[in-house]
């Protein structure tokens, strides 16, 4: 097992990495307040890891409900916090009982928006089983639902009290899944650590074939870099918007094709070549740097072309970004590998170009 901590003063945090995690109740009671969880999973994940986790607290003394929420980006809802909050209720849970979000990132984003919400805040742990989610989603605090006009604009920080990461859980997702959580690992190299994004170009088809050794550093890296992103800036108020290379095209994507025709990875990835097309357009990026960036997420398996959903609609989905300031829209643009920043300072005629440029088709 390896750990990275998340240095947050008093609210800082563990991200525990390793295999057979799901069976270290010694790892989960130093961070409950009493001995009485509401697990909240979904209808592809409760099959096969909801009795082992329960197994595992019961033995340890730790009492159980769980809620099952359907499967996927189109139910991260109100209706799907509202059941959360229903059983609860129904369950008399009290403000020392602690949220655990077994899942992805959507389990997590609205199980710690409940946990948010519910008698003003409750204990919450991340326990993901995706890779995407246990490279990015469930550190720093993000939760929140969608909505038809954006994604992800409801929400809280809200930091766990742990992140348990089972590597092992891996090894049953789909290679879909395993692909769009590679694309957030990327960004992580693209953003901050070119020494990494270089590691990926040599290791990326043992990360995607989800070699155990190969996937621990993933995810440990990964770790490491947002934790000291969000140690530094936990409210995105400045560094922290790093983070979110691609993310502004990619949710355009998602909100544009509706909410689960493309998994949240493969819109970032196609969002991260347009951030990189314009950053050269721009005479920011040199050529080779956004080859790479191409070569890799194709490598990967992840789409380098955008929708065709006109640069219209791409600037009016773009608009309700949460990024927008002062009615300008602030984008994460690349210097080099390694090396972003945020800018409002994008010609709106380079911008529409990039949009307009080798999108794909239906």
């Amino acid at each position: 097992m390896q750990t990275v901590e998340v240095q947050l003063g008093a609210r800082g945090y563990p991200i525990h990495i390793g295999e057979g995690l799901l069976e270290r109740a010694d790892l989960i009671l130093p961070h409950l307040a009493q001995k009485r969880v509401a697990i909240v999973t979904n209808a592809v994940v409760g099959p096969l890891y909801l009795e082992r986790l329960r197994r595992t607290l019961s033995a340890a003394g730790v009492v159980s409900i769980a809620v099952t929420l359907a499967d996927g980006e189109a139910g991260k809802t109100w209706d799907g916090v509202a059941r959360i909050l229903d059983a609860m209720l129904e369950h008399r849970c009290e403000r020392k009982t602690t949220v655990v979000a077994l899942g992805g990132g959507v389990v997590g984003d609205m199980a710690g928006f409940a946990a948010a919400i519910y008698l003003r805040g409750v204990p919450f742990i991340q326990v993901p089983t995706t890779l995407l989610a246990q490279v990015d989603s469930s550190v720093g605090g993000k939760t929140g639902i969608n909505h038809p006009l954006g994604k992800n604009m409801i929400g809280a920080f809200y930091q766990p009290r742990l992140v348990l990461a089972d590597t092992g859980v891996l090894r049953t997702l789909p290679p879909r899944e395993l692909s769009a959580g590679i694309a957030e690992v990327v960004k992580h190299g693209l953003i901050l650590d070119a020494g990494f994004f270089a590691w990926l170009e040599s290791n990326m088809e043992r990360l995607s074939a989800g070699e155990r050794e190969a996937l621990t550093h993933a995810v440990r890296r990964s770790c490491e870099i947002k934790a000291e992103v969000v140690a530094g800036d936990e409210r995105e108020s400045a560094a922290r918007a790093l983070l979110n290379l691609g993310h502004t095209f990619g949710h355009a994507i998602e909100a544009g094709l509706s909410y689960g025709t493309w998994l949240h990875g493969e819109a970032v990835a196609a969002g991260m070549v347009l951030a990189a097309r314009l950053s050269q357009r721009m005479g920011l990026l040199r050529a080779e740097d956004v080859a790479r960036t191409v070569h890799l997420l194709e490598r990967a398996r992840l789409p380098v072309r955008h929708p065709a959903l006109g640069a219209e609609r791409y600037l009016e989905l773009m608009g309700l970004d949460k990024k927008v300031e002062g009615g300008r829209l602030r984008l994460i643009l690349l210097e080099r590998i390694g090396k972003a920043f945020v800018t409002a300072d994008v010609p709106a005629q380079a911008l529409r170009e990039v949009l307009e440029a080798d999108a794909a088709h239906a």
